[in-house]
């Protein structure tokens, strides 16, 4: 059972216990406040605060794996906000408003189209009507080949670790810039998809290192979670404190 319907079914019951005590029992009662009572009064607000946050706001989400360095790092603890992408109904996940939708350059959290039950992190590459070719270590979109501007090799932040046999770059998408690591060796070959309409074609920033759209395809626009937003903790091997308080680009 997934924790939102653990959450949603949690705050329903306790609510409901509380409100059937306060409508029928209270004024009634002589003595004390049975437990279970108190303990629905204490919790109830509580849960429906966290649920309301988490459903409608923002979530916390834990960076588990390195295919979105050198924006995202393993242990890296980010708030994505929910209601960038359209508010939607927790468990059953229905959109009852529309406040936006994915650009292109937004780094994206979305239930994995192969498994709805995992939630992936990629950046967003194409949107409904774009063209997307992938030539080489080259990103096309409409055509149009992307701005890149090479940077000194990568560091990880809180080590002298450089990672070998990666370059560094400076990606311009739409608005957005930001920093890609590609593998220095592999094969040329090229890939061109056109985006359906309700669909998103998203990649990792550590190109060569990530499962995404170039291998099982398009995100549709129900799957998203929504935008990350903000670093607000780093847990890997200890803390790292520069980067809490980070904004995603």
């Amino acid at each position: 059972m997934s924790f939102p319907l653990i959450l949603v079914l949690v705050t329903f019951v306790t609510g409901v216990y509380w409100l059937i005590d306060v409508l029928f029992f209270a004024k009634k009662r002589q003595g004390d406040e049975p437990i279970l009572v108190e303990y629905a009064r204490s919790f109830f607000p509580v849960l429906f605060i966290v649920l309301v946050l988490r459903s409608f706001l923002f979530e916390p989400f834990r960076i588990p794996s390195g295919s979105m360095i050198p924006t995202l790092l393993v242990g890296d603890f980010i708030l994505v906000s929910k209601f960038s992408y359209g508010v939607r109904l927790p468990v059953i996940h229905t959109k009852i408003l529309d406040t936006g939708s994915p650009q292109t350059g937004d780094v994206a959290v979305f239930r994995f189209p192969r498994d709805p039950k995992i939630d992936y992190i990629k950046r967003v590459v194409g949107v409904p009507g774009d063209k997307i070719t992938l030539r080489g270590k080259e990103l096309l979109i409409n055509g149009e080949a992307i701005e890149y501007s090479p940077k000194e090799a990568y560091v990880m932040p809180g080590t002298d670790d450089i990672m070998l046999g990666m370059s560094r770059r400076s990606e311009t998408l739409g608005d957005v810039v930001h920093e890609i690591l590609v593998d220095n060796s592999g094969s040329v070959s090229e890939q061109s998809v056109e985006v359906p309409e309700g669909m998103y074609f998203m990649l990792g920033d550590n190109r060569d290192r990530s499962n995404d759209s170039r291998f099982w395809g398009f995100v549709p626009e129900e799957n998203l979670v929504g935008k990350a937003k903000y670093i607000w903790m780093h847990w890997h091997k200890g803390i790292l404190w520069s980067r809490l308080g980070d904004r995603i680009q």
